[in-house]
């Protein structure tokens, strides 16, 4: 009995302290009328993508009157669920996850939803619970214009391709190889195109991505002319694969995200496209429906998805094709690299 009480009394006191740092990394807030208060819980930080996603919404929202507090869980659900569960201990108003693995935090909306907090989910979509809200950009069509551009390059020619799809946790990489297909299945019924090989890299690992490529080459020989990569941390695994085996540049290499240094791959010629996501869109629609949602105003959206359990209201945001030819149009005239960045000048 003084056991499990010593228990009680430890987690209580272990809740306390994780909520009183969540206060104090968020800075005061302000005096005065009550600021909606956001609890963002994210997968992981690693990332640049990640990174630039964080500090673009967190700025939007206090710009809108909000404060923040923001988790990373380092792409671990246990520690991502417990993040939710401090999150919500601190009473924030609304709460936006971007998960690690969309089965798993299922568990975090309901948690929320007990606790009266409505849950918007972010790029990624949270399956299997009644969701609230699903802001991401549109991810079937970006497995779709990867495949299409595969498909202009060859023009009708035969081409022996590599796929490397994303993490089986993350719903987007469905939704990646799905829309990959739309496009695909007629030229692999017609044997325009032929998979020699194709994997799953586990958590988004680039070296996960150079394991599979390795994989390819030991399997089917240097002889394929293309590698179908979901996004641009892969495609750098990828990739330096590929110039072990002085073939970069040599094999079209696809990618999304239009990540800083997939940008100068492009601009060097061993990394042949990516899709870019226009970041500030999405975090500036995601932080205004996440204040709308902290407010309780009314939520007015085109779109849905079904995640499962329910027809989730959605916002879907449109992507571009970056290529050599359009890095001075797109990610370079938006200002989110420098041209000195990207050509390495």
């Amino acid at each position: 009995m003084k056991f499990r009480l010593g228990l009680v009394v430890f987690s209580l006191v272990l809740s306390l302290l994780i909520g009183l740092t969540l206060r104090r990394a968020s800075g005061p807030r302000a005096a005065g009328p009550h600021r909606p208060l956001i609890g963002f819980s994210m997968d992981t930080l690693k990332e640049e993508r990640w990174q630039r996603d964080k500090d673009l919404f967190t700025a939007r929202a206090r710009e809108l009157g909000a404060d923040v507090l923001v988790q990373s869980a380092n792409s671990d659900d246990v520690r991502q669920l417990k993040d939710v569960e401090a999150l919500i201990s601190n009473r924030v108003d609304a709460l936006v996850i971007i998960p690690h693995d969309g089965a798993a935090m299922a568990k975090a909306v309901r948690l929320a939803h007990e606790a009266g907090i409505p849950v918007l989910s972010y790029d990624r979509l949270i399956t299997g619970c009644d969701l609230d809200l699903y802001v991401a950009f549109d991810n079937l069509r970006v497995g779709e214009m990867q495949a299409q551009y595969l498909v202009a390059t060859f023009r009708g020619r035969h081409f022996r391709l590599v796929r490397i799809y994303g993490a089986k946790t993350d719903h987007n990489a469905l939704m990646f190889k799905e829309g990959q297909d739309h496009v695909l299945q007629p030229l692999l019924a017609n044997g325009t195109a032929e998979v020699v090989h194709e994997d799953w890299a586990d958590d988004w690992r680039p070296e996960n991505a150079k394991k599979i490529t390795n994989a390819a080459i030991t399997k089917a020989g240097r002889d394929f002319d293309a590698v179908l990569v979901s996004n641009d941390g892969t495609a750098g695994g990828c990739i330096q694969a590929l110039l072990e085996e002085g073939r970069a540049g040599q094999v079209v290499v696809t990618g999304q995200d239009a990540d800083l240094s997939a940008c100068q791959r492009i601009a060097r010629g061993t990394q042949a496209m990516t899709i870019y996501k226009p970041l500030k869109n999405l975090t500036r629609t995601a932080a205004e429906f996440a204040v709308k949602l902290a407010l309780r105003q009314p939520i007015v959206t085109h779109d849905e998805i079904d995640n499962g359990q329910v027809k989730v209201p959605a916002v879907l945001l449109t992507v571009v094709t970056v290529t050599k030819e359009n890095l001075r149009a797109t990610v370079i005239a938006d200002g989110v690299f420098t041209s000195d960045q990207v050509f390495q000048k």
